[in-house]
């Protein structure tokens, strides 16, 4: 079934077409939060006055001129500056709720498309545990992937261990320390090195499985290889509770092994796209626009992280992807235009790569920031926030803002059983809803959800609660298209005030059995909508509460 917003913009265009002879490549269709004007809106007249050097006004009354006739559109108006008014056909509306009766999940599952997007989130150096950054980009990634699947999209999930690099060397040194300091050696910390409670675990267990094995031999591999395996397992198990999922989890350490970052350094030799200077090799990043060149080979041989880096996109994009999406820490902001330009240098391909920057969170508890975690006196923790407040409200949190803002995740309000906890007020509406179909059961209350037509349904509410369902599927091709993932809880908010608010106009268990069963029927596709949308960012929709 076409939805009314495709509906309404292949109707503008074909106006637009005969009207103006003129093809529009975006029409946006909007729902206006003051009904009077209309319950669809576009503002393509203001958007082509520039083009036409025409007065806004005259463009819309043009347009609306020349609108096909439609069995979907009740009346049409112009108003001031240049908006056109769509009101709907309130038996059209209706058609909604069959809609998701029969859809029920892929209600708002948008047609496959041919772009293969390949987004990369959290890829967290395995040296210590996840933390609030962390659980921010994996709520962000999982979210994305999620919506952008849903509208249609094939979508690979991918977490880049650097396990390769210096940090890695550091990692097993500080093992090895650990390690030695438990037979009483006199062996410090490295300078570089790592000191939380997670080394101390992985040198007890290698104590505990080779006994004094690696005071007489080197253990250095053994130390690297089981340090990232241990600390990659316990991430993966935080990141489990967190329902977050990888399809692909990239090796560093790989494209050494495999000759991908030496190749990689050739081709831009060979392309004459690097110089030498004070015994460093620098890359001619300058020629796309970066502010300088960058050094990709040190004085001292070593390579810095944007070889490999190049090396991995080329490697991705060898795949088969259409389009890479890097969800990265704000620390990284002014990396990506090196890193575009060397991934452009290697592949030749230009826009393939868009890097999405997360901001800082703060933990506030009692009013204060929390910086430290008071179970440990570390870091806060991924898994410090799902012991304290459980994975449903993180994730809701999370998924509330977009990832270029700054962002306060307050643990008293998470932790809140009352609707001023947005995701509380959010699962209390699908919660409702179960409860009153199992009111109805318990007092024998027939009810079909099955009737053919809609003679009872009326009223504000019961529209505005329409209106909102028949919303969905646009808003999930914008979230997709935009990447803003935190226009879904926004949209969940939204509906579950409309449900509270119909619910305490409207008596849904009547004694009329078709009143009955018809306002069933809305509220059985917005509990499915619900459970959808919360499914989409990671947040279960639970029966009681």
């Amino acid at each position: 079934m076409e939805t009314i917003e495709k509906t309404l913009r292949n109707l503008v265009k074909e106006a637009l077409a005969n009207a103006f002879d003129h093809e529009a490549d975006s029409i946006h269709i909007e729902t206006p939060a003051d009904k009077s004007h209309g319950d669809y809106a576009t503002n393509v007249a203001m958007t082509l006055a520039g083009v036409f050097r025409k007065n806004p006004l005259d463009i819309a009354r043009g347009i609306v001129a020349e609108l096909p006739a439609s069995d979907v559109v009740e009346r049409v108006e112009v108003k001031p500056p240049g908006f056109i008014n769509f009101f709907i056909d309130k038996h059209v509306l209706l058609d909604v709720i069959r809609t998701v009766l029969r859809d029920k999940h892929d209600y708002g599952k948008g047609e496959d498309k041919s772009e293969h997007v390949n987004i990369e989130y959290v890829s967290a150096n395995p040296t210590g545990s996840l933390h609030v950054g962390h659980a921010r980009g994996a709520a962000a990634g999982d979210s994305l992937a999620r919506i952008m699947k849903k509208a249609g999209y094939r979508v690979t999930r991918e977490f880049y261990v650097n396990d390769g690099g210096n940090q890695i060397a550091a990692l097993a040194r500080s093992i090895e320390a650990r390690y030695l300091q438990l037979f009483d050696e006199d062996a410090p910390i490295p300078a570089d090195g790592y000191h939380g409670e997670e080394i101390k675990e992985i040198a007890r267990r290698i104590k505990s499985e080779h006994g004094d094995r690696f005071l007489t031999e080197d253990g250095h591999e053994h130390f690297r290889k089981f340090g990232v395996d241990h600390l990659m397992k316990n991430m993966k198990e935080d990141l489990a509770a967190f329902r977050v999922d990888f399809d692909i989890f990239a090796s560093e350490l790989t494209l050494y092994e495999k000759g991908e970052v030496e190749a990689t350094l050739a081709k831009l030799e060979e392309q004459g796209l690097t110089y030498e200077k004070d015994g460093a090799v620098f890359l001619r990043t300058t020629l796309k626009d970066d502010e300088k060149d960058r050094v990709i080979v040190k004085s001292d041989g070593s390579y810095t992280y944007l070889l490999p880096d190049i090396a991995y996109h080329k490697n991705k994009l060898e795949r088969g992807y259409d389009k890479l999406v890097d969800i990265l820490g704000g620390d990284h902001h002014g990396y990506i235009p090196r890193l575009k330009a060397g991934g452009e240098m290697v592949t030749g391909k230009k826009g393939v790569l868009e890097v999405d920057i997360l901001q800082m969170v703060r933990v506030i508890q009692d009013g204060q920031e929390l910086k430290l975690s008071k179970r440990s006196g570390k870091a806060i923790t991924l898994r410090d926030l799902i012991d304290a407040v459980g994975t449903d409200a993180v994730r809701y949190f999370f998924a509330r803002h977009s990832l270029n803002t700054h962002m306060d995740l307050d643990l008293d309000l998470a932790m809140r059983q009352t609707n001023e906890n947005p995701v509380y007020y959010a699962q209390y509406a699908h919660a409702r809803i179960c409860s009153i179909f199992r009111k109805a059961k318990e007092e024998g209350l027939p009810f079909d959800l099955g009737l053919a037509d809609f003679k009872t349904l009326a009223g504000e509410k019961t529209f505005d609660l329409v209106e909102k369902l028949g919303a969905y599927p646009a808003l999930i091709e914008e979230a997709a298209q935009k990447r803003i993932f935190h226009k879904i809880p926004a949209y969940i908010h939204r509906l579950a005030q409309s449900l509270h608010s119909f619910y305490g106009a409207v008596t849904v268990l009547a004694s009329c059995e078709r009143e009955r069963s018809e306002r069933l029927m809305l509220l059985e596709a917005v509990r499915i909508v619900i459970e959808d949308a919360l499914g989409l960012i990671g947040v279960e929709a639970p029966d009681k509460m």
